[in-house]
């Protein structure tokens, strides 16, 4: 199938033929100014040379301005339609980033890394696996803000993950999980109820913001959000001092009642990370929701067919031009 693109400029193929019908041409002046006896011995060769003002080039001539007309018009060859099915979820990570994330419970290997650490290697690896999924990032610590919109781009969700600190948001240990909830809730409802998901990584209790978590969590189930909670840090840890090694609960601030009830509220789970093997299994679980089927998207091959018109004006103009140069 041919598609123009600018089938507007079709209306210009009979220019020529009006230009010529209001500027008639000049009469000629028959009476020659130099009479040669033998005119055809000089310019024999001339014989077979075809007039500028004979009809074959006036074909030639009308050939090359339709050229150049459908060559301007942009033709373009559209394919079979191939259908581009979208499949997946809208799915938003909301992760902490306040300053208790900076608490050095986990490991990668042998190192000993901070909480945030921890998420950014996991998490990527979940990220690189969504294939299908439109994915955005949240941050939130103090305050609440998009730091990736819903993309198809999971490099780029990664990336910016990666590039995420602690205290991005402000230099303040506080925590606004209410907050970052309604953030999510405004960001996704747009999108189809069955397809909303926002995994919520946290380490502490809502201690800042304007919305409490269990609102927002009521917010998020009337916008028919699910959430998944995970609440991170180990349970207990060694630390040592001047009086000898000791033993700490490193994620006593963590409210787990709150992040239970926040994935009940909403059809999702709460699940804990005591360490990084525990939340990659958390994120490999998490890799079982079912895509959602969204509305089929088509799509065409193009080609574009312009040079081949082109090309055959510029030919016979070209033939044109020789013409009147061997009979100049």
């Amino acid at each position: 199938m041919i598609e123009w693109q600018w089938p507007w400029l079709l209306v210009l193929l009979p220019l020529p033929l009006l230009i010529r019908i209001a500027l008639p041409a000049r009469p000629m002046d028959r009476q020659a100014a130099l009479k040669v006896p033998f005119l055809d011995e000089f310019g024999g060769g001339d014989a077979h040379i075809v007039s500028a003002r004979s009809p074959w080039a006036l074909r030639i001539a009308a050939i090359a301005w339709l050229c150049l007309i459908l060559a301007a018009a942009r033709p373009l060859w559209l394919g079979e339609p191939l259908e581009q099915a979208v499949s997946g979820r809208d799915l938003m990570l909301a992760v902490d980033v306040s300053g208790s994330m900076q608490e050095e419970d986990f490991f990668i290997g042998k190192r000993r890394v901070d909480r945030l650490t921890a998420i950014k290697q996991v998490a990527g690896d979940f990220i690189r696996r969504r294939a299908g999924d439109r994915l955005g990032l949240i941050l939130f610590g103090t305050q609440a803000y998009l730091h990736v919109p819903l993309t198809f781009d999971r490099k780029t969700v990664q990336t910016l993950l990666d590039e995420a600190f602690i205290g991005i948001t402000e230099d303040d240990p506080k925590t606004s999980i209410g907050d970052a909830i309604g953030l999510a809730v405004k960001r996704l409802e747009q999108q189809r109820d069955d397809s909303r998901v926002l995994i919520l990584l946290t380490d502490g209790a809502n201690t800042a913001g304007e919305l409490t978590p269990l609102k927002a969590a009521e917010i998020a189930a009337e916008h028919h959000l699910k959430i998944y909670t995970i609440g991170i840090g180990a349970d207990e840890m060694v630390v040592r001092s001047l009086f000898g090694n000791r033993r700490v609960n490193p994620s006593a601030d963590l409210d787990e009642t709150t992040l239970t009830a926040i994935a009940e509220a909403t059809g999702g789970r709460y699940f804990r990370a005591r360490d990084t093997e525990e939340l990659d299994r958390i994120y490999r679980l998490l890799d079982q929701l079912e895509p959602v089927e969204k509305d089929k998207q088509y799509f065409r091959p193009r080609r574009e067919l312009y040079h081949w018109p082109l090309g055959l004006a510029l030919l016979l103009s070209a033939g044109l031009a020789t013409g009147y140069l061997r009979r100049g």
